[in-house]
């Protein structure tokens, strides 16, 4: 393996991050709204009443979905390597993912009582709930096929250790891209001045149109590490990553893990329930979006973004070293900026509480995300993107959420739906929550650096299946 990409790699890895960003940030982040606004927000009484709360729909939601992608991430994660054929998976991977996002739009209370027959209306609204959770799991089958199993495979596959926390630094600066460019065309979906299916099929089409791309651009790397038919077996390497042995040889990929793990774990607290935060709760107590623009925030939003960025700027420049000086002050970092998010709903400290959050945050996902990927052991990137799955996305999707979902519920702060319900919406206790899981990061984090992060390991193979 060479240790300088082409620019055709980093353009690939630059284009299916941005839209495999797209997708998984329409996922994360409207799937949700769409059930508060779509779904819940014509809701009678008898039929909240009737139904799971929305808070806890999208905890579950969020959970299923992390169940189905590392599900997903093992079995078809070992395939591509067994099959040694990325390209394949992303590419179909991608135009399938794109048409079940553009499927979604078509989901309705009105559509689901024709097609079951249903008059009830709590009946109504939790078949609809439950079709949008199945449909989510659907898409995440889809997404971390062609993503989490076979493009995070293949980064791994062309390169190079030097090179990969600035990889990790590019795919994180992409994803943030991503996530800006999906809010600035999601709010339009959320305040209602773009209908959900126009949104949804908008996105899903792109996102196709990318995968039919890739079956004509994308190319896998020589294998480095062939394994014989003889060696191998599928059955046994799903469970690779398990054994005793295998954990034991290799301490800092699975202490780099769990430090991920904590991390997305106290991010998933608050993350699922942001924007209906921020319609239901930040706004209104702030005057409205029309007092959101006044001169002081303005001004504080640009002294923010303009740090991010130069933040953003000095890791591009030292991601490559010296990860042990900056994972630690990362964490604390993080922790301080949930702490203050927890103290107020004033705009100002938002905007403020918001820099330490995403700076820290930002310097663990692609330290630790470039640490994991160097310790993997050499010709195993698929069989590993399962467990990697199992630690930053099942585990912090299954109870991050959960536990945002408790302190929303214990702090009781609800909103009028159109017919006067009651509705919980989040709260900033959740912020607080999250503050407590982030500070558990430094626990692995301490040993993982006594092991020594910056160091890169032996790749060696500890037992054949």
């Amino acid at each position: 393996m060479t240790q300088k990409l082409s620019k055709r790699n980093w353009f690939l890895i630059t284009l299916f991050c941005f839209m495999g960003g797209i997708a998984w940030n329409t996922e994360n982040m409207y799937f949700n709204t769409f059930m508060y606004n779509s779904i819940y927000g014509d809701a009678s009484h008898e039929a909240m009443a009737g139904a799971m709360a929305p808070t806890t729909a999208v905890s579950r939601m969020v959970a299923l979905s992390a169940i189905a992608a590392v599900l997903t991430t093992f079995i078809m994660g070992n395939l591509s390597d067994k099959l040694k054929n990325r390209r394949l998976f992303i590419s179909v991977g991608y135009v399938l993912w794109g048409g079940v996002t553009a499927a979604f739009g078509f989901i309705s209370k009105e559509t689901t009582a024709r097609l079951l027959h249903l008059s009830d209306e709590a009946a109504i609204l939790t078949a609809t709930v439950w079709v949008v959770i199945l449909m989510d799991v659907v898409m995440t089958f889809m997404g971390s096929t062609s993503n989490d199993a076979a493009f995070q495979a293949w980064v791994t596959d062309i390169t190079h250790p030097k090179q990969r926390a600035l990889v990790e630094t590019l795919l994180s600066v992409v994803g943030t891209v991503s996530a800006v460019a999906i809010t600035g065309v999601g709010t339009m979906a959320q305040a209602g001045k773009l209908s959900y299916r126009v949104f949804f099929a908008g996105l899903g089409i792109v996102v196709a149109i990318c995968g039919v791309a890739g079956l004509f651009l994308l190319k896998d790397p020589p294998r480095t590490v062939e394994k014989t038919e003889e060696k191998s077996n599928y059955l046994a390497d799903l469970v690779y990553g398990f054994r005793p042995s295998v954990i034991k040889n290799n301490p800092r990929l699975y202490l780099a893990l769990s430090a991920f793990g904590l991390s997305v774990v106290a991010f998933q607290v608050f993350f699922p329930y942001l924007l209906v935060y921020l319609q239901y709760v930040v706004i209104p107590e702030n005057g409205g979006v029309e007092n959101m623009i006044r001169p002081s925030v303005i001004v504080t939003a640009v002294v923010v973004i303009g740090l991010i960025i130069a933040a953003v700027v000095l890791m591009l420049k030292f991601s490559g070293e010296h990860k042990a000086i900056f994972l630690a002050p990362s964490a604390v970092l993080m922790t301080a900026g949930l702490f203050l998010l927890s103290t107020s709903t004033d705009i100002h400290i938002i905007l403020i509480g918001v820099l330490p959050v995403v700076i820290g945050n930002a310097i663990i996902n692609i330290l630790l995300g470039a640490a994991v990927k160097d310790f993997i052991p050499e010709g195993k990137a698929g069989m590993f993107q399962g467990i990697r799955m199992i630690f930053v996305v099942l585990i912090p999707m299954v109870v991050g959420p959960v536990l945002g979902d408790l302190a929303c519920r214990n702090a009781a702060a609800t909103y009028p739906n159109e017919f006067g319900v009651e509705t919980i919406v989040p709260d900033k206790a959740m912020f607080l929550v999250a503050a407590v899981v982030c500070a558990l990061v430094l626990i692995p984090m301490f040993f993982l650096l006594k092991k020594g992060v910056d160091a890169v390991p032996e790749k060696t193979e500890v037992e054949t299946a």
